[in-house]
């Protein structure tokens, strides 16, 4: 999927370190926190450059962590991904974490990317730093602790990795060229066909004439031109059987029509894992996967 998502005419090099130690971690989500590192590098590549994602054991010692707190001394795995492209000034770097902050124009990202990346890396018990400068690139690295063993498992239920994958047409309506790329590349990496759109004008052209089922509409709620609840509505008018997921960066509550309580049934709010929206996606269209 990586290779994919960036340029040509950038250089991607992985490192990987030798006898990694465990962490304790979804594989899902590391895979989410790569994609997204990986796309805000391509971002500050336009005229191309070098990506670089590397991993190694790494040992914290006492002076190392009083310089990076709140982490503490330990053995951790690090995961870096360096760039080679514009990089950042100090007073960018102190916001970047920040849900809804971005550098890009209007269209080109949605502030949420390095914020999920933040998110998860919490999650797992781990530390994410970034160094950068202006003009000399931006290395992201971050440190999760290791673990002595695997984590045992329970058995396995009904609802496992193999059940949030499908089969089923997705139409998908996202204004952020970031986001709904790397959105598309999940779904179709996880089986679905999923036809792009950047909004509910396009969306509504691409139903038209488009020959086959669509069985769900993912769609932003609030896009140029059209937005979500008018897309779905005029989309259900025609096709009685569609299902759809929202995704919005409001909460449910203040994004969804005062008097339709349905919508809120299917809604996923920014920024989001890529496992949570493909368990939606799998209880919106199998009631009874679970």
């Amino acid at each position: 999927m990586l290779p994919r998502l960036i340029s040509e005419d950038i250089e991607l090099v992985f490192a990987p370190g030798k006898a990694l130690g465990l962490v304790k971690a979804d594989p899902g989500q590391i895979e989410q926190v790569i994609l997204n590192l990986a796309v805000n590098a391509r971002d500050a590549m336009p005229n191309g450059g070098k990506l670089v994602i590397e991993t190694r054991n790494f040992t914290m010692g006492d002076e190392y962590s009083r310089r990076h707190p709140p982490a503490s001394p330990g053995e951790y795995v690090m995961l870096a991904v360096n760039d080679t492209g514009h990089g950042m000034d100090l007073e960018t770097q102190s916001h970047i974490f920040e849900p809804f902050f971005t550098t890009k124009e209007q269209g080109k990202g949605t502030g949420l990317g390095l914020a999920t990346v933040y998110g998860i890396v919490k999650q797992s018990g781990g530390f994410i730093w970034v160094y950068s400068e202006p003009g000399l690139g931006t290395a992201f690295k971050i440190y999760l602790p290791r673990v002595d063993k695997p984590v045992e498992l329970a058995e396995p239920t009904k609802n496992t990795d193999g059940a949030v994958h499908g089969t089923e047409t997705i139409l998908l309506a996202e204004d952020e060229d970031d986001l709904r790329e790397l959105v598309g590349e999940f779904l179709r990496k996880n089986g679905y066909t999923v036809l792009e759109t950047r909004n509910g004008i396009e969306a509504l052209h691409v139903a038209e004439h488009h020959d086959g089922p669509i069985h769900l509409l993912m769609t932003d709620v609030v896009m140029p031109k059209m937005g979500g609840w008018k897309l779905a509505e005029r989309l259900i008018t025609v096709r009685p059987a569609l299902k759809v997921v929202y995704l919005s960066g409001y909460s449910e509550y203040s994004a969804a029509p005062d008097d339709s309580s349905k919508w809120r049934a299917s809604f996923v709010q920014k920024p989001f894992a890529m496992d949570a929206l493909a368990r939606k996606i799998r209880e919106v269209l199998s009631p009874d996967w679970r």
